[in-house]
Order: C-alpha cells, then structure tokens, then sequence
C-alpha cells in the first residue's frame, strides 16, 4: 500500500519506519523537512516533502497518489487532513480528537457520509490510549453479558530534571486545559479538571499512585458502542502531577496560550541520547489498565487489563531512541495500519472493527514487547448498589 504520513516527530517517524518494514511504500511530509530528517535519521531513505498541515492544497498536492493517509499531526488540524484524505480518494487513520464543535463526540464522525460515499474507510484514534485502550475495553464487555462501567487509569512517569515533551506538545497542552469528559449514569458530562483524585494500585514497580480525571477520547468513544452505565478515564505519575501543580498555580489557561518552558518541542532522538548522557532525563514509564465491570450469568465480575510499556532505558537498550509514549504508539497504530478495515468504508473508531481484525491486534501485541495481564475477579453483591471483591 501507498501511504503518506503526515507529521514526522516523534510518532510519525518511527511510524513511518514501521510501516516501511512490513513492504509498504511510504513517504512523510512535515512543515519542517530538515527537522523531520533529523527524527527520522540518517540512514533512513524515506522520502520527506514539504507539506503543512493548516493547508488542504499543500496536503493533496503531498499527498498525492497515496491510497492511505495516517496524520500523526496534532489533532486540531484533523478536519483539514479529513478533508484533504477524501479529495486524494484515500482511507485515513488519525491518532487522537480534538473535541472542539461537539465535546462528547469526536468530530470526525462528521466526515462518514462524505467517506462512505468515496467508498474509503477512516479509522480513528488509532494508537494506545485511545485506540488499545478501546480495544481491551470492548473485549472486556464482550466476555459479559452486561456492563455496568468502564474506567481507563493511565500513568505517565518522566525522571527528568526539566520538563520534557514525551508526546507532542501541543497534544499535552490540549489535553492539559480541556476539560474532562465523563459519562454517568448515562449521561456525558463536563467534569472539573483534575478532579476526583483516587488512590489506584498499578502493578509492580509502579504500586499504588494518585490518579486525576483527564481528558480521554475514550469517554466519548466507548459509550455509543459499549452499552455501559458510566465511563471515564483518569491519570497519574509525576508528569500529571507536574500539570496539576501548574493548574492550581494559575499556570494552566487557554487564554494565556501555551508557554514553551512547560511545553517544550518534542525532542529528535540525538537530543534525547545527549540528555541521557548528561543524566537529566534518567528514564520514562508508561502504563495503562482497563476495568470492565459487569457480569455473567448473572454473576457479577470485574475484568481487569494491565499493559507495561518498555521504560525509556530498556528501549534504549534495545539501540532505539525513543519515548515510552511514542514508541508504544507508533507501534500498535502500525498494527491498526496491518489490520486496516478496508472494507468498512466510513469513520470507525478502534472498538468498532470487526471482531477478527480487534482480536489480531491484540494477539500481535502481546507477542511484542508489551507486557499484558489479565485478571478476573468476582464480586460479591452486598446490597443493591453496592458491590465487594471476593477473589
């Protein structure tokens, strides 16, 4: 397959190269050649063109020839790309909402009938968290036989002296001052940013951390498929917490824009390498569980995913550079690009592929280097409302 990825960072270009490896033909474009260049490496003989992401003739004219367009650019330039995939006739896969005109649905969705009508498949939020996070999520409801809720807990760990972008800054500082979605009691509402803290255990060595509510594509995602009662997503580690210490500062406001001292610009893999040899970025983890309650039978069970993530010193050990956050990310979207949904011409997000392409997404990367566990427990109903582990 032809494919055109758009925005070459830290994401798209290992991406790229992950693509390049299972025989497809790839090119980038990015806003930045040179720098492009510079994070996919020296060796590299991807071709790199000139493309810029808030201009719809700039991409089509890229683009062009491309039968997939994979935009790995921040997602408030998703519209544009959208637009831009249908004038090439090309499927599209993006890795993350904006959430702009609609706050509890993904505006891509907008684009199906003019997709469906090109007769071309979109796939949305296709990387972990959202798109793995959704997968094990749809999983764990399709192993009951009713769902009561789904939480999504997330941690993110930088040891690093500065701050330091691990994922692209302009994604962080979106998430960072957008408000949290929930969905309770069937209803999706707007939470309070970094609110409902909650103790939660993640497996070792990370142990039990403070967890926030945050921002997640899922909450919007998993409620029009899953039928579930609540929804929401949280996240801690000393990367949220460094954003929550901001945040009660006054640091954190649409208004004031983003201020590049707290968002630096993503780091090419040399500055990374260089910064670990100085010792002020020792090591980055990343960690994702998903929880799917319900039951049975009309036993009720809690269904429990852990997925570790390679810390950034066991990739490097590997002889990659690369984050914890992108390298997870661009490896599983290469597996939403392996298993792409053709024949499903429309917008489709992760949890709505068919059951045969979700089930070999997982299967694929669990045989990878990310570490799975699965673990279900029953509950023991003490009233009508409330609800024990028993085992």
């Amino acid at each position: 397959m032809r494919i055109f990825v758009l925005g070459a960072g830290g994401t798209g270009s290992l991406l790229a190269h992950l693509l390049e490896r299972q025989g497809h033909t790839v090119w980038c474009g990015d806003r930045d050649p040179q720098r492009a260049r510079r994070f996919l490496g020296r060796n590299s003989t991807i071709p790199v063109v000139e493309a810029n992401a808030r201009n719809i003739r700039s991409i089509v004219r890229a683009g062009r020839a491309a039968q997939l367009v994979v935009n790995a650019s921040p997602a408030v330039y998703n519209k544009i790309i959208l637009r831009a995939a249908l004038r090439l006739r090309a499927h599209y896969l993006d890795l993350n909402s904006h959430l702009t005109h609609h706050p509890f649905r993904p505006e891509q969705f907008g684009f199906r009938k003019q997709f469906l009508a090109k007769k071309r498949a979109a796939l949305i939020c296709a990387g972990v968290a959202p798109g793995l996070t959704n997968l094990l999520a749809q999983r764990g409801a399709e192993m009951l036989d009713s769902v009561e809720s789904i939480q999504i807990r997330l941690f993110e760990s930088t040891e690093s002296k500065d701050p330091i972008s691990t994922w692209s800054p302009d994604v962080a500082y979106d998430a960072a001052i957008s408000r949290p979605r929930v969905y309770r009691n069937r209803r999706f509402l707007l939470a309070k940013r970094f609110d409902e803290r909650e103790k939660f255990r993640f497996p070792a060595p990370i142990g039990e951390v403070p967890v926030y509510l945050a921002a997640q594509d899922e909450v919007c995602m998993l409620p029009y498929v899953v039928h579930a009662r609540d929804v929401d997503a949280k996240i801690g580690g000393n990367d949220f917490e460094r954003l929550r210490r901001w945040y009660r500062r006054g640091r954190l406001n649409r208004s004031a824009g983003i201020v590049r001292k707290r968002f630096p610009e993503t780091l090419t893999p040399r500055r990374v390498a260089k910064l670990i040899r100085q010792g002020i970025l020792e090591n980055a983890r990343f960690a994702a569980a998903v929880l799917v309650r319900g039951a049975k039978r009309g036993q009720p069970l809690l269904v429990r995913w852990d997925v570790a993530f390679p810390t950034l010193y066991q990739i490097r050990q590997r002889g990659l550079i690369s984050t914890p956050i992108s390298y997870s990310t661009a490896h599983l979207a290469a597996l939403f690009v392996k298993h792409f949904p053709r024949k499903n011409a429309g917008v489709v997000g992760p949890e709505e592929m068919p059951s045969g392409s979700r089930r070999a997404i997982l299967a694929e990367a669990r045989s990878r280097d990310f570490r799975f566990a699965l673990k279900i427990t029953r509950l023991k109903m003490r009233d009508e409302d409330e609800l024990d582990l028993v085992g």
